[in-house]
């Protein structure tokens, strides 16, 4: 029996590789993007490419059962790299599909596409939803909260400082989060799912009602990591901004802290919406957000990253 074939960008980041290794583990045969040569993988295509490159992702899309979009920018310089990267990007992806005849689409987006008048980065996220909703195709919008997990660089920085006993965080407010493998695990579950999921947007999270304070969430990563007290120490929303100016000026395009990630930082309400979480019956969060910090420090560790 032929495995069905799954499209797919970013295969090769965070979020991606492991939605990459649950579609394998699956019975998928994904057809992933690359920029780089990549070493063979049993049940992977590699298609040499990048979203600017149309030829590459017409070869991406043929032969498939379902694009599955992933990639994108988080903290480029300007409002025109975010529009290229984000919602640019989705739309060429989504041309590839449809002269594919590639009818499913599932694309990922974020929270920040809520508030597309806070940030660069909202606003370019909320036009590639609009660019989806538009195409014609049989889409689902997923928008993941802070996603945590082995690998990931964002949000390597608090688990640093709850290890060390001390954390600086963002102003008052509320965050969801998810755990990466839990993510990958949903948007395989929309892969084979080509009904009930279609024309949804959906706001997956750990299941924890109401969010997570970002002082409780530093504290639950120090328990994960040992601590049984983690100081913490809110930022104001002023002071936050103006260190994204600073940080500008300094580094220039090397800038971490950019005026428009200080905003979406400062902003206090990213909570995934009550009621937006997929149907229990595709998906409910199954590891219990403190085994999933746990192994998450121990591959750090293992890594040597902690």
């Amino acid at each position: 029996m032929t495995a069905p074939v799954l499209a797919m960008t970013g295969a090769t980041g965070f979020v991606g590789g492991a939605t990459l290794r649950r579609a394998v583990a699956a019975g998928w045969h994904v057809r992933a993007l690359t920029r780089r040569p990549q070493a063979p993988r049993d049940g992977v295509t590699w298609i040499a490419g990048a979203l600017d490159r149309r030829q590459a992702l017409a070869d991406l899309a043929a032969g498939s059962d379902i694009v599955m979009h992933i990639a994108g920018v988080v903290n480029v310089p300007t409002r025109a790299a975010f529009e290229a990267g984000n919602a640019t990007a989705t739309s060429n992806v989504i041309d590839a599909a449809r002269t594919s005849g590639v009818t499913r689409f599932v694309h990922v987006s974020s929270l920040a596409a809520r508030e597309p008048d806070l940030s660069n980065y909202g606003w370019s996220k909320a036009r590639a939803e609009t660019i989806v909703k538009a195409s014609g195709l049989d889409w689902t919008i997923v928008r993941p909260p802070a996603v945590f997990g082995p690998g990931d660089t964002e949000m390597l920085d608090i688990f640093r400082m709850a290890r060390r006993g001390v954390a600086l965080l963002p102003p008052k407010g509320r965050m969801s989060a998810i755990y990466v493998d839990e993510l990958a695990r949903l948007l395989v579950a929309l892969a084979a799912d080509r009904h009930a999921s279609v024309g949804q947007v959906y706001e997956p999270d750990d299941g924890k009602p109401g969010g997570w304070s970002h002082r409780s969430f530093a504290r639950a990563v120090g328990r994960a990591a040992g601590r049984s007290h983690v100081s913490t120490l809110a930022i104001p929303a002023a002071v936050l901004k103006a260190g994204g100016r600073l940080d500008k000026l300094v580094r220039r395009s090397r800038a971490k802290l950019t005026p428009d990630r200080a905003r979406y930082i400062a902003h206090p309400d990213w909570v995934a919406t009550s009621g937006a979480c997929p149907p229990p019956e595709l998906w409910r969060p199954e590891v219990e957000t403190g085994d999933a910090l746990a192994e998450t420090i121990r591959w750090y560790r293992r890594e040597n990253w902690l």
